[in-house]
């Protein structure tokens, strides 16, 4: 990440983040198809995190519930991070029309998950996509609020205000 911040994401090499990481080209790419996929390191993590909260979420929950039961969990986990990689993070990929693409399908990888685990629920579409896709809309958004460096609040109070915030749209309030 500083490497990226210092010189621009363009210009560090595979070859400088390996010797700032203490390893070799080889080893990096044991670990990292390119440069790209250290910023979208853990992806996968998150996914099968979520996949897994929503699948234990009850049976009673709601289809938009149990999504947020499951964002709701992974807000918990980000937040026990350092803040400063997921603002760093942030940055980087908002100064690059690349990896806002990358960051877009990563999303909707992610959406497409969560749609498939409620469809393996008996939950019928459109209303599993489009609780999914609801719910990644209240994840991208509480993600921004909880980088911005203003913010003062933890992640999961961001995603509880914004599933809220959700509801009251819906409702037409």
């Amino acid at each position: 990440m500083e490497l990226y911040r210092e010189r621009g994401f363009e210009q560090a090499t595979v070859a400088e983040i390996a010797k700032r990481a203490g390893l070799t080209e080889r080893t990096f790419f044991r670990y990292f198809a390119d440069k790209r996929e250290v910023l979208f390191w853990g992806a996968g993590e998150l996914q099968d995190f979520m996949v897994n909260a929503l699948a234990s979420a009850p049976d009673s929950a709601t289809p938009i519930e149990a999504v947020a039961a499951a964002i709701q969990g992974a807000a918990v986990m980000l937040d026990q991070r350092p803040i400063e990689y997921a603002q760093q993070r942030r940055f980087i990929i908002a100064a690059n029309a690349e990896l806002q693409e990358r960051e877009l399908i990563k999303l909707a990888s992610l959406a497409a998950a969560l749609a498939d685990a409620l469809r393996k629920r008996g939950v019928k579409e459109p209303t599993a996509s489009l609780a999914a896709e609801a719910g990644i809309a209240v994840f991208k958004i509480a993600f921004e609020a909880w980088t911005s460096e203003t913010n003062q609040r933890d992640f999961p109070e961001l995603i509880r205000e914004s599933f809220d915030e959700l509801k009251a749209v819906t409702a037409g309030t």
